[in-house]
């Protein structure tokens, strides 16, 4: 067993926030000339590329059957999907709002455990999910007045992974987190050819196919290995530090696609935007820090189970 190492869970969660940005960054670069599926799909091809050898070499379990393969298959198409609306809003929308909007996942994970799980929500946090929800609505309105619906694309993603979450919380203690990356790479890789070969035939823009150049392929395998890179480092930092301590720890991705977005991009969010920023980080953090103090609430009035 692993024993809590802060420091170290609390580094590791540094560098995700800083790669992840930085992928979506590739993302948005690679939006103006390379089709949507082929961005997609040579994602998860890298992704597959670089965890199967892990997976092998560690021989780790990969054997996924009953129950836990049809939640898989449904968490790859989600997987797919929330990333596709991601590329596609980063092609309109700057990378700090794109990032920013996401952010309002806490609030739909809430409402999912009130009305889904049954958990219960006292009216504190209610309250921050309404006031997180008005600080997207004032990120998306100046997006949303320029380039209309791509502007609510990221709330999509939002809803979606929090779907995604949620099955990834049902299969986890049946599969290795490395082991289900690898597996979902591999099934992302079977359902995206056969769909771009048919939306190809269908004459479907970003399904179409093209041969990159030198500079587009360094950015293709960019993605793939950020995107592979930034989910490794949150799992392992999940093994030194309690979730608590991580989870608000997320939000320093937004500050940090500002930053990224304008030195790449020459972006910086309006006033109202960075408002809406201010409100939703705060009543994110503020959720998520109470969801640690019910916990260990709970956690202390459980009784232990008596040694055996």
């Amino acid at each position: 067993m692993i024993t809590d190492r802060p420091v170290i869970g609390i580094s590791l969660m540094l560098g995700f926030c800083i790669v992840a940005p930085f992928g979506d960054a590739v993302a948005k670069l690679l939006g103006a000339s390379v089709p949507l599926a082929q961005v997609v799909l040579i994602r998860f091809a890298v992704q597959l590329i670089i965890l199967a050898p892990l997976v092998w070499l560690s021989r780790r379990p990969l054997r996924i059957r009953g129950l836990v393969l049809w939640l898989t298959i449904l968490r790859t198409l989600l997987h797919i999907a929330g990333i596709a609306a991601m590329f596609t809003a980063l092609k309109y929308l700057p990378l700090a709002d794109a990032v920013a909007i996401v952010f309002v996942m806490p609030f739909f994970m809430l409402i999912l455990g009130k009305y889904v799980l049954s958990e219960e929500v006292g009216g504190r946090r209610l309250l921050a999910c309404v006031a997180g929800f008005g600080g997207t609505l004032l990120i998306v309105q100046p997006s949303f007045s320029e380039v209309g619906w791509p502007a609510i694309l990221p709330i999509f993603v939002a809803a979606n992974f929090s779907v995604f979450i949620l099955i990834t919380r049902k299969i986890a203690k049946h599969t290795d987190p490395i082991s289900l990356q690898a597996v979902s790479g591999a099934m992302a890789v079977a359902l995206m050819i056969p769909a771009i070969w048919g939306g190809e035939k269908l004459g479907i823009v970003a399904f179409t196919m093209i041969t990159p150049d030198t500079d587009q392929w360094f950015l293709l395998l960019a993605i793939g290995i950020l995107g592979s890179l930034a989910h490794l480092l949150m799992t392992w930092s999940l093994r030194y530090a309690p979730a608590a301590t991580l989870a608000p720890m997320q939000y320093l991705e937004i500050p940090i696609a500002t930053l990224i977005g304008l030195v790449i991009f020459n972006e910086l969010p309006d006033g109202w935007a960075m408002v809406g920023i201010g409100v939703t980080m705060t009543a994110g953090v503020y959720i998520l820090i109470r969801e640690g103090a019910i916990q260990r609430r709970l956690d202390a009035v459980t009784p232990q189970q008596p040694a055996e």
